[in-house]
């Protein structure tokens, strides 16, 4: 998958730290929406979004997604797959 769209990344704007919150504090939790914030004025957030859910990306905010908002969308894809795997047997 291309990365070209990272050059037109919101993000390249901020300190990178921002998008790497430690914990779940409320400190942490105002960071998330922070960096969240700049993902949703960002040009480029569904390709962000997309490539973050193709390579597994496991830390940090991308797309406008945290680490378990990421995790719960690929759980939810694999139960969908699993679901629509099943549908489609021979018989």
């Amino acid at each position: 998958m291309s990365t070209e769209w990272l050059l037109l990344a919101a993000c390249r704007e901020e300190e990178p730290e921002l998008f790497f919150p430690i914990g779940n504090t409320t400190p942490a939790l105002l960071q998330t929406e922070e960096a969240k914030d700049v993902c949703r004025r960002c040009p480029v957030m569904e390709q962000c979004r997309r490539w973050a859910l193709e390579t597994a990306e496991e830390y940090g905010i991308w797309g406008g997604l945290s680490e378990n908002e990421r995790s719960a969308a690929r759980r939810r894809a694999a139960r969908r797959s699993r679901r629509n795997s099943g549908r489609h047997t021979p018989a």
